[in-house]
């Protein structure tokens, strides 16, 4: 998948015309990349357009106009897009009791490490987690993660007669998630 250019993102005024109807694209594409795995866990899949919407959202709220500073959410945004043979996702740990976020965050350190992996007709890979979303024996309610595949696991992803699911194995939190219909359908456009 290739990454956004500056070409790829219009100025403020233009996006406010063309906001919308883009925003309604996003939203209803976004329906076929969310996958709860739990109740407290959602990974949403990127692709071009997930990230294009967030850079010019990003530019919409900051009312940014300089264009290095157009160019570094770009840079930064672009870490989102998956690679070949990768599937990337933003993964949120959904906590609804605002007064026990830190107990159940707490309650999830080491997640990012041998815990949460993609499973292709029996074969797994374990999710690489953006190291900047964690230190100090914490995480973060918001995680970015890779799944990079083997040729043969790409292969079978695209062959929906083919299980494949996400499975989290986390002391403190252990789910699983088949990746079917829609969602399936949707990523394997990703891989194409």
């Amino acid at each position: 998948m290739e990454p956004i250019t500056r070409d790829d993102i219009v100025d403020i005024a233009e996006y406010e015309r063309i906001r919308p109807e883009f925003r309604k694209h996003v939203v209803e594409m976004k329906k076929n990349r969310r996958l709860p795995v739990g109740e407290r866990m959602t990974l949403v899949f990127e692709n071009r357009d997930t990230v294009r919407f967030q850079i010019q959202e990003m530019m919409r709220v900051e009312r940014m106009v300089d264009e290095n500073a157009i160019r570094h959410e770009i840079e930064t945004y672009n870490q989102l897009i998956p690679g070949e043979h990768e599937l990337s996702a933003t993964m949120l740990i959904e906590i609804q009791e605002y007064g026990k976020i830190r107990e159940y965050l707490d309650a999830l350190v080491g997640l990012t490490r041998n815990c949460v992996f993609l499973e292709v007709d029996g074969e797994r890979v374990e999710a690489t987690f953006d190291e900047d979303q964690s230190e100090d024996g914490r995480i973060s309610a918001v995680q970015y993660i890779r799944f990079h595949m083997t040729g043969k696991m790409v292969e079978d992803f695209r062959d929906p007669e083919k299980p494949a699911r996400i499975v989290v194995e986390h002391p403190n939190y252990s789910h699983t998630a088949d990746i079917t219909g829609d969602i399936r359908r949707s990523l394997i456009g990703d891989l194409a």
